[in-house]
């Protein structure tokens, strides 16, 4: 058996995420006060109690999506025994997933990772005005067809590819008026069902610059180190070691496409039979069963999903 780990992105939280195992386990505890301390804010009382409009802010729910992955994993550690470069063979993570995964790995702490997912958010979301962006999904579209579709829409704006999800779930994000234009688009083209996105930025597009210079300011006063196991980059479908690839990987996908559904295949075709997804959720675990069907994916973010976690 050949497992990896796998970290949920933006719009999986939930107010209450993380509460039963921090009244649970100390090492989750810990590392809630950690990201507390390194914002210099009480965000697990928001993560815990709400409300949900303040955790729902792009700068709170990336940091508080990565410490709730992170806590189950210490838990995971401390209680069932597992080690990292021992027990899993590679880790990826969706979008802010990945820096759930780096800190995971050990390229990045845990407090540099909420710091610097602080800064991602917030620079996400100056990126771009109050409704001048959009995002839509195609349900049922394919890679090509979605990008065939992006392209008619732009005409002179951005419409991009943002996240390739998988079992035929492709989103496009870009200006207001063309992923409209790539909604109609996509309506007339026969796919099966299309659904503007209730989000407050464009993520994962060309409008996302100003975000991208933000991020390698802040990438380059931070200490990397090189993953004691491979990590997958969302924009390269493909582990990335080095620290100067990690960095220009985090830069880049602020405005690059979320290649999830090469990720898992990769990892799949590599030898892994076995996802775990930790923390918030269960979105990336449903993919991952239409993905690689032949693997068996689990969500663990519950002291009773730790409690049945195989001991290692």
């Amino acid at each position: 058996m050949a497992r990896a780990l796998i970290f949920p992105g933006q719009g999986s939280q939930s107010v209450g995420m993380g509460k039963a195992l921090a009244e649970a386990h100390p090492a989750a505890r810990d590392v809630f006060a950690e990201v507390d301390a390194a914002l210099a804010q009480d965000l697990s009382k928001i993560m815990f109690e709400g409300p949900a409009e303040d955790l729902t802010l792009t700068a709170n729910a990336q940091p508080a999506l990565m410490a709730a992955s992170l806590a189950v994993l210490r838990v995971l550690e401390a209680e069932r025994g597992l080690d990292l470069a021992r027990d899993v063979a590679c880790v990826a993570g969706h979008s802010l997933g990945e820096y759930s995964a780096l800190a995971a790995a050990g390229t990045v702490s845990v407090a540099d990772a909420a710091r610097l997912l602080r800064i991602r958010g917030e620079a996400m979301q100056r990126a771009v005005a109050p409704g001048e962006g959009a995002m839509a999904a195609l349900i049922g579209a394919e890679l090509e067809a979605a990008r065939e579709i992006a392209a008619e829409a732009a005409e002179d704006a951005i419409c991009d590819v943002a996240n390739d999800n998988g079992a035929g779930q492709v989103v496009l994000s870009g200006n207001k008026a063309a992923v409209e234009r790539a909604v109609a688009v996509a309506q007339a083209r026969g796919i099966k069902r299309v659904v503007l996105l209730n989000v407050s930025a464009p993520f994962h597009c060309s409008l996302m610059g100003p975000a991208a210079d933000a991020m390698r300011e802040a990438l380059a006063a931070v200490r990397i180190a090189a993953p004691i196991i491979p990590v997958y980059a969302n924009v390269r479908a493909a582990p990335v070691t080095d620290p100067e690839a990690i960095r220009a990987a985090l830069v880049e996908q602020v405005t690059g496409t979320v290649r999830w559904r090469e990720c898992v295949a990769a990892m799949a075709e590599s030898g892994v039979d076995t996802f775990y997804e930790l923390g918030a959720g269960k979105v990336l675990t449903g993919l991952v069963r239409r993905i690689a069907p032949g693997a068996a994916a689990s969500p663990v973010g519950t002291p009773d999903d730790v409690a049945s976690f195989p001991t290692l």
